[in-house]
């Protein structure tokens, strides 16, 4: 354990594709949740860990809100109403728009009624022209009074010192709540099955992807240090089963190209990865397949 003597537990809430899991990993200065153009990527809530100086800062990454269509869907939306009332402070995370969509007003909401402090962190200010900001800052303004107002480039990393100079005066001291060397509470496994899972998403178009769930099947280190993984790709229907694949398996060796560089860069190992892929239809609303790939309602 280091000098660290107090701690703040950070929620980055918003809804989907605001940039939540890039401020997360632009935070923690290591990528510990995937990053997609596609909307609702994350599924459960991620922690990243970041020491700096006396404090540490744990920040949970979530699902975007949004309208559940799905028993996973819900899951979701539980997991943000969950994270958003049990923690130091919230940052809501916004892009440079003036108007307050639907999502942003229902977090709002849960904000005030949980009395918690809060940030409204304006991302993506790199896309507009800085006077622009005046109008989203006036919008919010009337809508809640948040502790700060903090705009950023989580894709940049302009703001982000600002942005944890803020998050520390809600710092409560303490012993710190996580190792040194400890940058998310994800377990090796779940990182793996994520990281194949942004490779879906990089690869695949429309409503594929957000059918797909990564079972690791086994994963063990040999003698020689190689680490020797395999996973199943589940899909929901079989005309999915063959996109993934794709023709003479090209799709399903790229992807696991990719996935297998960005796993030996986590794992600072050598990795053989061995993937298929299989069918479980509507798994999205079966609760015992839900569990089974780690999105559990406790």
């Amino acid at each position: 354990m280091g000098n660290i003597t107090k701690s703040a537990v950070i929620s980055i809430v918003g809804r989907p594709n605001v940039g939540k899991s890039t401020l997360t990993n632009r935070l923690v200065g290591r990528k510990v949740a995937i990053v997609s153009n596609k909307p609702q990527t994350t599924r459960t809530r991620i922690t990243g860990i970041l020491n700096r100086e006396d404090c540490q800062f744990v920040f949970l990454d979530t699902p975007g809100l949004h309208k559940p269509r799905s028993r996973l869907g819900d899951f979701m939306v539980k997991v943000v109403n969950e994270t958003v009332a049990d923690v130091d402070a919230a940052a809501l995370l916004v892009e440079p728009v003036a108007n307050i969509g639907p999502a942003e007003e229902s977090l709002i909401q849960k904000i005030k009624e949980g009395g918690i402090p809060s940030v409204l962190v304006i991302n993506k200010i790199d896309t507009v022209h800085k006077d622009e900001l005046l109008a989203v800052i006036a919008a919010y303004s009337q809508a809640h009074a948040f502790d700060a107002i903090i705009p950023v480039s989580a894709r940049k990393g302009d703001g982000l010192d600002e942005l944890l100079d803020e998050f520390e005066k809600f710092a409560l001291e303490g012993p710190q709540l996580f190792p040194d060397d400890m940058v998310s509470d994800q377990p090796e496994r779940q990182m793996v099955a994520e990281t194949i899972r942004e490779k879906l998403l990089y690869l695949l178009q429309r409503e594929v992807p957000h059918g797909v769930a990564v079972g690791i099947e086994q994963m063990k280190t040999r003698e020689d240090g190689l680490v020797s993984i395999h996973a199943t790709i589940y899909c929901e229907k079989n005309s999915h089963k063959g996109i993934i694949i794709g023709k003479n398996g090209a799709m399903l060796k790229k992807t696991g190209e990719l996935a297998r560089q960005d796993i030996e860069r986590q794992l600072g190992a050598k990795v053989f990865l061995d993937l298929w892929v299989k069918v479980k239809e509507d798994w999205r609303n079966n609760e015992y397949q839900m569990r089974n790939f780690g999105y559990e309602d406790e």
